[in-house]
């Protein structure tokens, strides 16, 4: 048996729920269920994606009859993706080469980044000394915007995929150690004094109730640190001498006046951007949460 509380019951139906909450028979629905809650993430994603698509049409139109130069639309930006992604070469290589290439090399060096910063990050955390030491060159590396990075990469190890990937970790290496410090070091110590009066260890309490307590925070680090690599990425193909990818096409349709490949690019830039933010990070924040049982972020 299963009843939902809508409002007031009469004295029969009170008597009829007592029982089947003396047998075990019933259960409360509280709130939206699961399957509502996604379809209204997916209505709220929808609806913000055609007002985005909306307010590019409209620029479209309105560069038109401003400047009189044709400003690919949506329509038009979708149609040439299409031919692309059946074949049709593209500055001498498929969509598919692309998108692979620059995934690899935004793969590369952000991995790299994240296991270095929660090294460091955890390292800060542990030792007051240790944290504000290292907090100022961290903060400064965090300071220094992505493209800056151009001419040391360079100097360093010339044009190609190792200054690309050199690039990224530098911008992405001080946002993840600092969350990741900042998040464990924020753990409330009533946690940590009630694992030592249970007789956990340090290094337990450390990999048991520090780092739990803080993933929500350390997580958030990791999405902006993916933000910023993906940015610098892109930038970083512009620049850097490398002959495939999603920034050189931007670059060569900048000198070849193909705005229509360079709208394709950034499409799909965003659309990838949008799938790791969207798909992948927000699985792992709902999972973390419901581990930890504080439900989710509204």
């Amino acid at each position: 048996m299963m009843k939902r509380f809508a409002g007031s019951n009469s004295p029969r139906e009170d008597e009829a729920i007592g029982r089947a909450i003396a047998t075990g028979e019933v259960h409360f629905e509280c709130g939206s269920s699961k399957k509502r809650r996604q379809v209204n993430r997916l209505a709220l994603a929808l609806a913000g994606l055609a007002i985005s698509l909306v307010v590019w049409q409209v620029v479209s139109v309105l560069v038109y009859q401003w400047k009189g130069i044709t400003f690919p639309a949506p329509a038009d930006t979708v149609g040439r993706l299409g031919e692309l992604l059946g074949g049709t070469p593209l500055y001498d290589q498929t969509i598919y080469d692309h998108i692979a290439s620059s995934l690899a090399r935004w793969g590369i060096g952000y991995a790299l980044a994240v296991i270095v910063g929660l090294l460091i990050g955890m390292a800060m955390a542990t030792s007051a000394i240790l944290h504000e030491v290292s907090m100022t060159p961290m903060t400064i590396l965090q300071l220094i915007p992505g493209l800056a990075w151009i001419p040391i990469a360079l100097l360093i190890f010339g044009l190609g995929e190792t200054a690309t990937v050199f690039m990224i970790f530098m911008t992405v290496l001080p946002t993840v150690a600092i969350s990741t410090a900042s998040g464990i070091r924020g753990v409330s110590p009533i946690h940590v004094k009630a694992a030592q009066m249970m007789g956990t260890s340090k290094s337990a309490t450390f990999f048991r109730v520090l780092l739990p307590a803080s993933s929500l925070q350390v997580i958030n680090g990791l999405r902006i640190g993916m933000a910023n690599g993906w940015r610098v990425l892109i930038a970083a193909e512009m620049i850097v001498g490398v002959a495939v990818g999603l920034g050189y096409v931007l670059i060569q349709a900048r000198w070849s006046l193909d705005f229509e490949a360079a709208f394709v690019s950034i499409l799909v830039i965003c659309a990838i951007g949008l799938f790791i933010e969207k798909v992948l990070f927000s699985a792992l924040e709902r999972r973390v949460r419901t581990r930890m049982g504080i439900g989710e972020a509204h």
